[in-house]
């Protein structure tokens, strides 16, 4: 069945959700997705246009919808949870595809806008999609999936039907198309093939047939990109950046540029047809546009198959760009959207014309893997950093991105400084060993907070930077308290730091690996300790260092910190055995259990024959891997205890360990073992890489990018603990490892990077709702948290309750505003109500009634928002101040606030000073160094034995003075080396005349014009588009300051006047107290107060009170009377004047006071009247007496106060004219400035307009340089490889010789046989003559040494006839001949060495002379760019002059006069300060002076030249003549002349003395032997002789036995003879035995008398007897006394036994 156009799937039924254990009732929405921060830049094709405003692209396991208007993002989750292959889109747009990883995955079609499901292909491949394709009418979809299957599938998406399948390669398949002009064709490429395919009709059926690319002489490469061609031709990339076109299955040529150069420098990553133009993508950031009609027609004209071409057109989007895919943007087409595999998305414009707008960055990301992540501490910001090279800020509340800055090495480790130390530092490290301390700040000195606006301008400052480390830093740790940084690293170091204002070194450690994590033990350890896990299986713990305690004068290295080690050893191979022994035992034991339950019910069980049961396999032998598992992570758990996750072969578990106290010096030697281990289900293949804790949940990152999380329920953990969890995919399943997991500081989110350059942040469910759903298993609040999670500090909890705080007070605001909202609302009922019950012609309409409530609502909104949101863009407004006596007055600029961006620059100098202090101060590293001292000892025993010896002895001191003699010899030569080395060259020039000429070329200055051909702009002065913007803001930086300066002196000179103003007030109220005494003639007229003027108050003129209103009111009611008496009463007339506002009081009382000052003196007269007609009564003589002395005292005080007035007002105004003449100046410079302003404005124009291309000239420059320093280390490198293989021939040519003296030491003199043992030293072996033959054959090769070879070999076979080699001549020695043939063998050795070191100095000088012709192209190059540059620049200072520039002048200052006048033509002059002119006239004096100088200097130089010439040659007579005279005294001595070198270095014999010395070692060697052997023989003979002596004795013994038995034997004969003797008679035995009884029986009463004696003495006497007793007893038994004669005489037989506890008779 069909299924129908209009049927979509359920959203909530195919989207995958995270999976939570049975039972554990963990609620679902733990966390919920918020923000995506990353993108996934290295995946080949993972960028999706939509619309114009809608970008798609792949996140983990989300596709991200990115609005680029908004910036807002939707997601759409995966349906498998197992990651997200590629994505598609469909040609109307209408639908994608999105193609899923994982078991059996899903191709699913999405509808657009919508994202319904809207189709589900099923069973298309195995294990994941990689790539897929629409066809031009949208009906068909082709997929091809990666391993195992490779299977490409053509699909019929809308039935959801498979039309056609087949293996696309055996390898990894790239991508897969459909030809856009025939759809029966598809396209595949991957690793090092192209696939063309047809679907053909055979009679079968229709096939799929393949047709596999041949490269034939072309080098196989992988394929990234191809476009089809619509003659069904194919252009596909290389890896090299050559083009190829393929015709059927063939390359019919391969394209390159011109001098055979590539397409693009590096792989070609997609190419596209465009409007019949062929645009190529490159790794190599370019975008290239080529004729597609010359490609298609290319045809090969010689064998190499090469045809050059070239662009039309280029871009280059910019350094450090490597492009991988570009999109069109929907409906317009000169726009593209562009994919950076380097961590950005590009926007480009296409046109290649006049308008072309440069390439516009989109966003910025990380590239690759997030390295490390950290989050603030007290606010939602978040830090990350990447092999990218780059640290970046984000504010995860907005989610944006608010800082990033650069460097030059990769960032691998990072975190954020506790509050304690600091809010704004953060750590990081990086892949040289540096470590770097930045600040984030706001450059306007305000605090980052989340969520603000400002935080957008927040810039990143390196604050210290070190390098304690010399490889990959791993891991950064912060003590507990914030006062010692620990960095650890891959070179086996922990160095530890105090944290300062800078952070001073303490010292390092070594580790007995690579450091993989640091962790602080937590505050609830009494102590401070470190935790540092190792990769290799190593945990160690160590207190934190005192910086006062140690010693680092000589290393930083810390050599008594206590140590603690922990070597993990495997017990994962005995766990799996216990527990299949355990469900063997549990197997066991519920059959019993079955069996006898069936027995109890009454069932029998029936015998049944035993069924061979399988056999079991057998349990595995104990497997402990030959490389330790690494550690992934861990945490303490208490103090001196940990958790540990492992990889590896260890992985699947959580280990329990504890450090021992048992120190043993080795620590590889230690095998340590958990104590506990707690088993993490589904972790056998995926271990957890990171953990992280918060509310009372343990957060895990797993290797295949899922986070888990474990619920705690008590203090420690347990196996019942960590049975249930919560589990989501989010970062890719294949690389998406977690790096890092971090909650906020408040645990309201949670924050993940991956392996997948992805960073995603969470929203936390509530406390409250965890516990609600938790409520059966959340412990009691009294118990303690877990040790090492975070609770919230004392500032938190106050900030908390601050916040709540704050909350309920904008609560009880919202809740007045509520109650004043209806209060309103019942009087506007009541109004309403109020109108409808006036007449109708009085009554106003709903319509006009509510349009003057708007027009009333919108004046008040105008006069309290709108007048301050213009107040609040002016920084000064027009302020008048006017003089008192006079008509001057001077006013304020009108100044506009300055920008942000000004605001920002102010925390920077101006480009002058920041360019005289770059230039001034040099950049200051500091890097620790840490040195290590290793001592190696050498084994000196043979010397020893030698020494004992007195021939030896001998030896070594003759072997010792001839290596005196040679170290002399070499001393000899060393110093005429450094002799000869010290002679300068003939083109030497002294180091202080270079100085002096490169500070005289630096500070003596050029002064050629700048219109001169032949002027030359120097580095230092060229100007750009940024240094021109650095100068107008410093300029209107300037010129704003000067102005605010002036407002400021202005409006404190306004103030002045206010309170001159009032101090008048005060003195005129005092002066009319005064005049009310005195007569109304001698009055003097009162002052003028001076009155400030409305413009002198500009911010009063919306200000009013209750005097104003109620004046207001009463001025509307009179006009509201008089209009209803004239136009009857009109309400809406009223209505409207009753908006209208009447002037302050305070604006109209000062101007009325003003115009009318006569009537204060009229009404001064009138009270004065009134006073003289109530004082009728006349006065006494005393009384006129004091009211004539209060006359004068008043009139004096009356002018007083009248000139105290006059000369305030006098003074203010001198204060006014000073700062007026003050301004005028100003203003002329301020006009001056503005003139400037203007030219520099012009001159930022041109240079803007010429960016572009001076960029393109100078990144060129940059490329060649780079390029040429990379070809000039390459040179170095063969130079230094060509130089030892120079040393190497040398030392073989030097064996050779040494060789060849050794051999003719052996002959010694007048040897018979020394032609024969030469020719046999010479003669070639011919296996050696048919190796070497078949060497020269292949390599085509000849050199001198093997033509001499040749010739030996043919000398030596005409001679083998004569002599056999292989015997040795009669009455020749034996040695000596052994001896020659080894010598021959090296010698054969040393020439094949010597041959192979030959070949390779030769391959290493044409790889260098090939090497060094591509460094003069490039060398050329360059210095072609830098002439275009220069020439570029010179262009451009000539725009730069076409400018005219305003120069104001004073008369005096004009000095060009023609014929002593003016002339009215000044484009010959030139304008000159009068200091550089003054230089100038002082310099020419100078020189003359410095010329004088210099040739009084040149001519003694000439006179000593002169003499030391002379000097030498008679150095060299003298020479000469000691030479002659050492020849004829050798002469004399010799008779010939001698090398006394050759003589001294060959006095001594080395090898034979050599070989006597180890003669008489081997002789010492064996005597020991020897001594070893005898001594063991005397032992043996020893312990012969003792088993001799002892086989003797029992030999003797047994003699003896023997003579016993016989004796016995003979007795025994006796009695049987002598048998029956005694029965015969009376029977003497009897009556023996009858006797013995009887004494036996007297013998007992005697003792018994005697101890009742004893007992009756010592009841008396008080132990006597008892001591005599105990004396008598002798090894433990007891003799009594005896008291008669009788009892002494038989005390063996008659005296009893005591021992302890029972007495026994002695029979």
């Amino acid at each position: 069945e069909k299924i129908s156009e209009t049927f979509f799937y359920n959203s909530e039924d195919i989207y995958s959700r995270p999976l939570v254990t049975e039972d554990s009732e963990i609620p679902i929405n733990l966390l919920t997705f918020k923000h995506s921060f990353g993108y996934d830049c290295t995946r080949s094709v993972n960028l999706l246009l939509m619309d114009s405003q809608t970008l798609m692209y792949i996140a983990g396991n989300q596709v991200v919808l990115l609005d680029l208007k908004t910036n807002s993002q939707s997601y759409l989750r995966s349906s498998s949870g197992g990651g997200i292959g590629f994505i598609m889109a469909h040609p109307t747009k209408q639908y994608f595809a999105v193609g899923e990883k994982g078991k059996k995955p899903n191709l699913i079609i999405y509808d657009y806008p919508s994202l319904r499901p809207y189709r589900i292909l099923r069973g298309g491949t195995e294990e994941a999609y990689v790539s897929g394709d629409f066809n031009s009418a949208g009906t068909l979809l082709a997929s091809v999936g990666g391993s195992p299957d490779y299977m490409l599938t053509i699909w019929d998406w809308k039935q959801e039907k498979i039309v056609l399948r087949s293996k696309a390669f055996s390898q990894d398949v790239y991508k897969v198309t459909f030809s856009a002009d025939n759809e029966e064709q598809l396209t595949t490429s991957g690793a090092g093939h192209i696939r063309f395919w047809k679907m053909a009709l055979t009679f079968t059926g229709l096939k799929l047939q393949g047709a596999l690319g041949r490269f034939g002489k072309t080098a196989v490469t992988d394929i990234i990109g191809y476009v089809e061609l619509p003659d069904g031709k194919v252009i596909s990339g290389t890896e090299w950046g050559n083009f190829l076109l393929w015709e059927e299955d063939l390359i019919k040529v391969e394209l390159c540029r011109a001098g055979h150069k590539p397409c693009h420098n590096g792989p070609v990553s997609q190419l596209v047809l465009d409007e019949g133009e062929l645009v190529t993508v490159g790794k190599d950031g370019f975008i290239r546009v080529w004729n597609l009609e010359t490609i298609d027609t290319a045809d090969s004209v010689d064998d190499t198959g090469l045809v050059e071409v070239e662009p039309m057109n280029e871009l280059h989007v910019g350094r450090n760009v490597s492009l991988s895919f570009v999109l069109k943007i929907f409906k317009l087409h000169v726009l593209f959207v562009l994919q950076d595999t380097n961590g950005a998305i590009w926007k480009l414009d296409l046109t290649f014309s006049n308008m072309t707008r440069d390439p516009e960055c989109l966003y910025t990301f990380h590239s690759g893997r997030i390295e490390a992540m950290s989050v603030s501490p007290t606010t939602y910001l978040m830090a990350t950093t990447a092999l990218d090279r780059s640290v970046r800020i984000y504010d995860f509340i907005s989610n944006s991105q608010v800082s990033e800055i650069k460097f030059k090495q990769g960032g691998t480790a990072l975190t954020w400084a506790p509050h304690v130390v600091s809010l704004c530092l953060i750590a990081v490290g990086f892949e040289d060993g540096v470590v770097r301390i930045i600040e984030v700040y706001d450059p306007k000195g305000l605090p980052i907070l989340a969520g603000q606006t400002n935080t957008e301008n927040a810039e990143i400052n390196l604050k210290q930077a070190f390098k304690p480390h010399t490889t990959v830093v791993t891991a950064l740790a912060y003590e507990r308290n914030g006062e010692v940084l620990a960095t650890g690293s891959k070179d086996k170091t922990v160095f530890f730091f105090a944290v300062e204002d800078e952070y001073e070194p303490i010292g390092f450690i070594y580790v007995p690996g690579p450091v993989q994590a640091l962790q602080w033990s937590p505050p609830s350890h009494v102590k401070s300790t470190l935790l540092i896990l190792c990769e290799n299986g190593f945990a160690l713990q160590v207190p934190a260092p005192l910086p006062e305690e140690q010693d680092r004068v000589s290393t930083y290295q810390l050599k008594n910190l206590p140590m603690q080690y922990f070597h993990f050893h495997s017990i994962k191979s005995r766990i799996k055995i216990a527990l299949r022994e355990k469900k063997r035992e549990e197997m066991k034991k519920a059959k019993l259990e079955w069996i006898k339950q069936q027995q109890e019910m009454g069932k029998e069980i029936e015998e049944e024959e035993p069924e061979e049961e399988p056999e079991e396999e057998p349990l595995p032998p104990l497997y402990i891997p030959e490389e330790p598992s690494p550690i992934l992570c861990g945490f303490y758990s208490a103090p001196g205890k940990f958790w540990l996750s492992l990889g590896g072969y260890d992985s699947g578990f959580l280990y329990h360990c504890e450090f021992s106290h048992d120190h043993q010096d080795d620590p590889e030697n230690r095998k340590d073992e958990p104590f506990e281990v707690i088993p993490i289900g589904d972790t056998d293949n995926n271990p957890i890489h990171q953990i992280s804790f918060c509310r009372l949940l343990m957060f895990c990152g797993m290797q295949n990018g899922a986070l888990r999380v474990y619920p705690l329920q008590d203090q420690d953990l347990s196996a019942n603990t960590l049975k249930e969890y919560w589990c989501f995919n989010v970062h890719d399943n294949d690389y998406g490892q977690i790096q890092g997991i971090c909650p906020s500081y408040d645990d309201r989110f949670l924050i993940t990077c991956g392996g997948d350059g992805n960073i995603f942040t969470f929203n936390i469910l509530s406390p409250e709702d965890v516990h609600r759903e938790l409520k059966a298993k959340i412990p009691s609040p009294r118990i303690t948290p877990f040790p090492f999670l975070c609770i919230f500090s004392l500032e938190e909890v106050k900030q908390k309750k601050e916040y709540e705080r704050i909350m309920k007070e904008a609560e009880e605001k919202k809740k007045k505003k509520r109650e004043e909202l209806i209060v309103l609302r019942h009087e506007l009922l009541f109004l309403l109500q109020k109108n409808q019950e006036l007449p109708m012609h009085v009554q106003l309409h709903r319509e006009v009634h509510l349009f003057f409530v708007r027009v009333i609502c919108l004046q008040r909104h105008l006069l309290k928002c709108s007048y301050p949101m213009f107040r609040d863009s002016l920084e000064f407004d027009t302020v008048v101040v006017h003089a008192t006596q006079s008509n001057h007055q001077i006013s304020t600029y009108r100044l506009v606030a300055m920008s942000e961006k000004c605001y920002q620059d102010k925390e920077h100098p101006s480009w002058k000073r920041t360019v005289l202090q770059w230039a001034c101060k040099p950049a200051e590293k500091r890097e620790i160094v840490t040195e290590t001292r290793r001592t190696h000892r050498a084994n000196d025993d043979h010397l020893n034995l030698i020494s004992n010896v007195v021939s030896g002895f001998h030896l070594s001191l003759i072997v010792e003075k001839s290596d005196e003699m040679k170290a002399k010899i070499m001393t000899r030569k060393a110093e005429w080396d450094e002799l000869y080395k010290s002679k300068p060259s003939d083109d030497y020039e002294n180091p202080r005349d270079a100085e002096d000429i490169k500070e005289a070329q630096e500070n003596m200055g050029c002064y050629k014009l700048k219109t001169a051909t032949n002027y030359r702009v120097p580095e230092h002065k060229q100007m750009n588009t940024e240094k021109k913007m650095m100068q107008l803001t410093s300029l209107e930086m300037l010129i704003h300051k000067r102005k605010a300066n002036m407002n400021k002196e202005i409006m404190s000179l306004r103030d002045l006047k206010v309170s001159i103003i009032d101090e008048i007030k005060c003195l005129v109220q005092e002066l009319k107290s005064i005049q009310t005494s005195l007569d109304l003639s001698e009055c003097l007229p009162l002052p003028l107060i001076p009155q400030l003027h409305p413009d002198e108050v500009p911010e009063k003129k919306f200000e009013y009170d209750n005097d104003i209103l109620l004046r207001f009111k009463e001025e509307q009611e009179a006009k509201a009377k008089l209009q209803e008496q004239l136009e009857g009463s009109s309400s809406s007339r009223a209505f409207r004047h009753g908006i209208l506002r009447a002037p302050s009081v305070k604006e109209i009382g000062p101007m009325a006071q003003a115009a009318h000052p006569m009537e204060i003196a009229s009404s001064v007269v009138t009270e004065q009247q009134k006073v003289f007609e109530i004082e009728k009564a006349e006065p006494a003589e005393m009384e006129l007496e004091i009211l004539k002395r209060e006359k004068i005292k008043n009139l004096y005080l009356q002018e007083t106060l009248i000139k105290k007035v006059n000369t305030l007002m006098i003074n203010f105004d001198a204060e006014l004219c000073f700062l007026r003449h003050k301004k005028l100046k100003l203003d002329v410079q301020m006009k001056s400035a503005d003139l400037r302003y203007i030219t520099w404005y012009e001159e930022l124009l041109i240079l803007k307009n010429l960016e572009k291309h001076e960029n393109l000239l100078q990144g060129r420059v940059n490329t060649l340089i780079s390029e040429q320093e990379a070809v000039q280390s390459k040179l170095n490198s063969y130079l230094e490889q060509m130089e030892d293989r120079k040393c190497e021939i040398a030392k073989l040519q030097e064996c050779e010789k040494a060789l060849y003296a050794n051999f003719q030491a052996s002959l010694g003199e007048n040897n018979e046989f020394a032609h024969f043992l030469t020719e046999v030293l010479n003669k070639k072996i011919k296996c050696m003559e048919k190796k070497e033959g078949r060497e020269t054959e292949d390599e085509n090769e000849e050199n001198d040494e093997e033509s001499r070879l040749e010739t030996d070999e043919e000398n030596s076979g005409s001679e083998d006839e004569v002599f056999d080699d292989s015997v040795c001549p009669k009455k020749c020695n034996e040695v000596l001949f052994q001896n020659t043939i080894q010598l021959r063998q090296k010698r054969l050795d040393i020439e094949k060495a010597l041959t192979e070191e030959k070949k390779v100095a030769a391959n290493l000088r044409k790889k260098y002379n090939a090497l060094a012709k591509k460094a003069k192209v490039v060398e050329n190059s360059l210095d072609t760019a830098d002439r275009e540059l220069e020439t570029f620049q010179q262009e451009k200072q000539q725009r730069l002059n076409e400018l005219y520039v305003v120069v104001p002048l004073k008369l005096h200052q004009v000095e060009y006069l023609v014929n002593g006048e003016m002339p009215s033509d000044f484009s010959q002059a030139l304008v000159f300060t009068n200091q550089s002119l003054d230089y100038l006239q002082k310099r020419i004096v100078d020189l003359h002076n410095e010329k004088i100088m210099q040739r009084k200097i040149y001519k003694k130089a000439q006179e000593q030249h002169k003499q030391l010439i002379q000097d030498k040659k008679e150095m060299e007579i003298q020479i000469r003549r000691l030479e002659e005279k050492c020849s004829h005294l050798m002469m004399e001595k010799f008779g010939q002349l001698v090398d006394f070198e050759a003589v001294q270095a060959h006095s001594v014999n080395i090898r034979v003395e050599q070989l006597k010395v180890q003669i008489m070692e081997k002789e010492y060697v064996r005597s020991q032997e020897l001594k070893k052997w005898e001594k063991r023989i005397s032992d043996l003979r020893q312990q012969l002789m003792k088993l001799t002596k002892e086989n003797t004795s029992k030999l003797q013994q047994l003699n003896r036995f023997c003579l016993e038995n016989q004796q016995l034997e003979t007795k025994l004969a006796l009695l049987k003879n002598e048998l029956g003797v005694e029965f015969q008679g009376t029977r003497a035995t009897d009556i023996k035995e009858k006797a013995r009884l009887e004494s036996r029986l007297k013998h007992r009463a005697c003792d018994t008398a005697l101890l009742r004696e004893e007992i009756n003495l010592l009841s008396r006497k008080g132990g006597y007897l008892k001591e005599r007793a105990l004396l008598s007893r002798k090894d433990g038994c007891l003799f009594p006394q005896s008291s008669s004669p009788r009892n002494s005489e038989t005390p063996a037989e008659l005296s009893p036994v005591l021992t302890p506890g029972r007495v026994t008779d002695v029979p």
